[in-house]
C-alpha cells in the first residue's frame, strides 16, 4: 500500500514538472472577449481555439521524451544495447525489456527527486499557496540539482556560448535550456565510455576464437557461431547483470 501511494505521488511530482511547457503556455492565454470564443497567444495576438490545442498536444506529444532525457534512462539505455551488441546475441533481450528494465532502474534512481519535488512544489501547490507556473518553477529546482550533478562543465559552457549567455556567479544560476542539452551529452558520453569497456572483454574472446578457427583451417564454420555461446557462458559465470547493474547504480552515487 505504501509502494502504491509513493509511486503515485511521484508521478504526480514528475508530471508537474513535466507539464512546465503546457503551464506555461496555457498560464498565457487569456479571453479574447467577454464569449470567450477568441484567444490571445503569447504576444497577445488573436489566434484560433483550435490551433491553441495542436499547441498543447504537440507539447504533451513531447512530454516522454523530455522526461527521459533529463533523467538516468539516456546512459542505462545506451550501455544496455552496447551489451546486447558486444555479446552478439543480436535482439535478446528484447528492445522493451530494455526499456523496461531502465525505466525501473531509472525510477529507482530519481525516486529521492521526485519526492524533493512533491515536498517544494506539489504539496504548496495543492495547498492553493502558490499557482501552476509557481509551482513548476519551485519542483524545476531539484530536477536542476540533479542534472547539474551529472554534466560536465565543458558542455555547459559549450550551450552558455550557443545561447549568448553570460556566465552566472553559480551553477544554480544556470537555466534549463542550458542545463537539460548539457546533461543529455554529458549522459551520452558516459553511456558510450561504459560500453566501450564492456566492449573489450567480449572483443578479446571474438578475437582469441578466429584465430584458432583460422589456424586450424575451419574457413567454413563462422568464428561467431562457436564466439556467441562462450561470451554468454563467460557473461552467465561471472552474474554479468548484477556487475552491470550495480556498477551503473553505483555511478549515480
Amino acid at each position: 500500500m505504501k509502494m502504491g501511494v509513493r509511486l503515485r505521488r511521484w508521478l504526480l511530482a514528475v508530471s508537474l514538472l513535466g507539464l512546465s511547457a503546457p503551464c506555461l503556455w496555457a498560464a498565457k492565454l487569456r479571453p479574447r472577449s467577454e464569449s470567450g470564443l477568441g484567444w490571445t497567444g503569447w504576444s497577445g495576438s488573436g489566434g484560433s481555439m483550435p490551433w491553441n490545442i495542436v499547441v498543447l498536444l504537440t507539447l504533451l506529444t513531447l512530454l516522454p521524451a523530455l522526461l527521459l532525457s533529463m533523467t538516468p534512462f539516456v546512459r542505462l539505455l545506451v550501455v544496455f544495447h552496447f551489451l546486447r551488441q558486444a555479446l552478439g546475441t543480436q535482439t535478446t533481450p528484447s528492445n522493451q525489456t530494455l526499456i523496461g528494465l531502465s525505466l525501473v532502474l531509472t525510477y529507482f534512481l530519481m525516486q529521492p527527486v521526485g519526492a524533493a519535488i512533491h515536498q517544494t512544489a506539489v504539496l504548496p501547490f495543492e495547498a492553493g499557496k502558490v499557482n501552476a507556473v509557481e509551482a513548476v518553477e519551485l519542483g524545476a529546482g531539484p530536477l536542476r540539482q540533479f542534472m547539474l550533478k551529472y554534466a560536465r562543465q565543458r558542455d555547459l559552457a559549450l550551450f552558455l556560448e550557443l545561447g549568448k549567455q553570460p556566465r552566472p556567479a553559480r551553477a544554480e544560476d544556470l537555466t534549463m535550456r542550458v542545463v537539460v542539452p548539457a546533461y543529455i551529452l554529458s549522459e551520452l558520453k558516459a553511456g558510450f565510455q561504459i560500453g566501450a569497456a564492456l566492449f573489450l572483454p567480449f572483443l578479446v574472446i571474438d578475437m582469441v576464437v578466429a584465430a584458432l578457427t583460422t589456424s586450424i583451417g575451419m574457413l567454413q564454420l563462422p568464428p561467431v557461431v562457436i564466439s556467441t555461446p562462450l561470451k554468454i557462458l563467460l557473461f552467465v559465470m561471472v552474474d554479468g547483470w548484477n556487475l552491470l547493474v550495480g556498477s551503473l547504480m553505483k555511478s549515480f552515487s
